[in-house]
């Protein structure tokens, strides 16, 4: 049986991120050169939800777009996805690549080179897992194991069952029950 990864969901992540950490990913997200697909997408969601003209979103200030993107009720997992990503590329690279490294996996700066990525050794995962722990706060650590799962579910599924990805569904922010 195929395991579920819904509570994985980029846009699941996003509603469980505290509003400080959301308005950073957001600010980010619309600062990132790489997310103009995603940005007009958001532009478009904006647009419908506030009953605005998709030309009077675009003339919004960034920080005006950024906490509109953080109220829409229902964000596209395309957006989630990318304002995901957004934040750790420019707020966690350390972390990525620590991780990667006690990993063995190959990167630049916390982004990895290799497209066809095998699944980590299972072992070895958890002891990386347990190690980046040690050495990062929590909340960020259970984000981007979230978001790694999230991304590819294929190679990085066994992180959902490491108490360090669940911190961040126990901790404070709620699981799909709360």
């Amino acid at each position: 049986m195929a395991q579920d990864y819904s509570e994985f969901r980029p846009s699941r992540l996003w509603r469980r991120l505290p509003a400080e950490r959301r308005m950073s990913a957001a600010e980010l997200f619309w600062m990132d050169e790489e997310s103009t697909d995603q940005q007009v997408e958001a532009v478009a969601a904006i647009a419908a939800h506030m009953k605005f003209r998709t030309k009077s979103v675009v003339a919004l200030p960034p920080d005006k777009r950024a906490k509109y993107l953080t109220t829409l009720p229902n964000i596209p997992d395309s957006i989630a996805a990318r304002a995901l990503v957004s934040y750790h590329l420019e707020r966690q690279r350390p972390m990525m690549g620590a991780f990667l490294d006690l990993l063995g996996i190959a990167h630049e700066n916390g982004l990895i080179n290799d497209e066809n990525l095998a699944r980590p050794d299972s072992a070895r995962l958890r002891a990386a897992a347990s190690e980046l722990a040690s050495r990062h706060p929590a909340e960020d650590v259970s984000l981007y194991f979230a978001t790694l799962v999230s991304q590819d579910p294929d190679t990085w599924g066994e992180l959902t069952e490491m108490p360090e990805t669940r911190a961040a569904f126990e901790d404070g922010i709620p699981t799909s029950r709360g």
